[in-house]
């Protein structure tokens, strides 16, 4: 649609012009028409119907008003003006400069400026400009006002329930693990050591898991509404690590050009998670040792030390006791740490988890890709419970990263596995020191149907491991390729 040019979509601040004299409104409102909306009234009773009827929409928000008009004064207008519109930006104009019209109108009618005639029209316009900005600040002002009457406890509900979310997902809740799992030992002693300020050392495998079970603890204590600040100890030198952890001034070191606030002090009052503390090296342990048993260190570059609350948390995949025998790791400084340790159990020891575990991670992948994710085919689960998981947890959310990316959705496939799970030699069966398993349980009829079902899964998840490849498959199983294709054949798995 076409607009005529005179046609404006930005809606202009409204002025009611209120003057007796028809050649004055006119001047006024040739001058001011192309930044603001004019409106104009002859008398002060006209003004007020003129005001009664705009403000049903604010939409006057300056009054310019002469001072001399029969039956009232321009000041006696705008005073009733204040008492019901106190917002609008009031404004004399007047060719008389009676002092005490000038000290009444600022005093009782609250008037922003006392404009004398003749009026320059840059001098006006510019006056009315800011009168306009002037009614724009107020609006923000009341606005922020309120909000900062209504903020305190608005923010105070956001902030419980944002916690309350954070406690489900990193407490103890949000730790996936079955009715059987032995993960519920650890939880056990989690909620048990979490509410003392007791320092933890968490072992276990790369990629079991460890600080996940450290935010438990913290989410699980009453440090719970505090930092809980993480360090991998493994990725930085003894002086990155230093002044990461300690912080330090402005000069301490070529390149300190402002101080920096180290991670001790960032968690104090809550809990500092070191990952990798075995990675240290002895010179580095005497430091961090004397901050676990004074409570307080230097920042480098300072003489003032400082003091801290902070309950450490700290992680190792190594044997620190081994450590400890041969001199790598100082003795002292094992047992501050490890005044209670726990142990996370790798994934390949975790068989009844996996999938309520891969589940949980399919979810998480679907909503970090953007893409529909419900569930695994028998098949794919099939295949994650017979491969070992060398990189534990790690390992299963990447692999289901991939899964996500490679496949359409919403159900993924054994054929979307990366090759080094589908053809992993099956898992060790269990030694006599672990709890026997009872491959038949599911097995019915007489000897022979329950050889051939038996037959049918062995069958069955080396074809899926290998991709159905035949030969592969039969290599593993000691078959011919005839013989093999001959058992699928009996047991129906040659469409699949």
């Amino acid at each position: 649609m076409n607009l005529p040019s005179s046609f404006s979509l930005r809606k202009l601040p409204g002025v009611l012009v209120v003057d007796d004299e028809l050649r004055s409104q006119e001047a006024l409102r040739r001058t001011l028409e192309e930044d603001f909306d004019v409106l104009c009234a002859s008398s002060a009773d006209e003004g007020m119907a003129l005001l009664e009827r705009e403000q049903a929409s604010a939409g006057i928000r300056i009054v310019l008003c002469d001072q001399r008009m029969p039956g009232t004064t321009g000041v006696q207008f705008l005073k009733e003006v204040r008492s019901r519109w106190p917002d609008i930006v009031r404004i004399i104009l007047s060719g008389y400069t009676d002092a005490e019209d000038i000290i009444t109108g600022v005093n009782e009618a609250g008037i922003w400026q006392y404009l004398l005639k003749p009026w320059q029209p840059e001098q006006l316009l510019l006056t009315l400009q800011r009168a306009a900005e002037v009614w724009r600040l107020q609006q923000e002002n009341q606005r922020l006002s309120l909000d900062l009457r209504t903020a305190e406890p608005v923010l105070k509900r956001r902030v419980e329930a944002k916690f309350d979310k954070a406690r489900q997902r990193f407490g103890l809740d949000g730790m996936v693990r079955a009715p059987g799992s032995p993960l519920n030992a650890v939880c056990d002693l989690v909620a048990r050591v979490a509410p003392y300020d007791l320092s933890v050392l968490i072992t276990g495998e790369s990629g079991t898991g460890k600080e996940m079970v450290a935010r438990a603890i913290h989410y699980e204590s009453r440090r719970a509404a505090k930092p809980f600040i993480t360090e991998n100890c493994g990725a930085l030198p003894d002086t990155l690590l230093e002044s990461e952890l300690f912080g330090y001034k402005r000069g301490a070191f070529t390149g300190a050009v402002e101080d920096r606030i180290g991670l001790f002090q960032q968690a104090d009052g809550g809990t500092l998670f070191l990952d990798e503390i075995g990675e240290t090296s002895p010179a580095f342990q005497v430091k961090l040792l004397r901050v676990l048993q004074e409570g307080e260190f230097r920042p480098l570059g300072s003489n003032r030390p400082v003091s801290v609350d902070v309950r450490v948390i700290a992680a190792t995949n190594r044997d620190l006791e081994a450590d400890v025998r041969t001199g790598r790791f100082r003795e002292d400084l094992y047992y501050r740490l490890a005044t209670m340790t726990l142990h996370v159990p790798p994934l390949r020891e975790r068989a009844t988890d996996l999938p309520l575990l891969a589940a949980r991670l399919l979810e998480n992948s679907g909503q970090a890709l953007g893409k529909a994710a419900t569930g695994f085919t028998a098949e794919a689960l099939a295949c994650m419970a017979g491969y070992r998981w060398p990189g534990n947890v790690r390992e299963l959310q990447n692999e289901i990263l991939r899964m996500v990316a490679l496949g359409d959705g919403p159900t993924f496939g054994a054929d979307l596995l990366s090759p080094r799970v589908l053809q992993a030699p099956p898992i060790d069966p269990p030694s006599s020191e672990a709890a026997p398993v009872d491959w038949t349980a599911n097995l019915s009829g007489g000897l022979r149907e329950r050889m051939e079902q038996l037959e049918y899964q062995v069958l069955k998840a080396a074809m899926i491991r290998h991709r159905w490849n035949k030969s592969r498959a039969a290599r593993e199983l000691g078959l011919s390729r005839v013989g093999l294709r001959a058992k699928l054949t009996r047991y129906g798995l040659e469409q699949a």
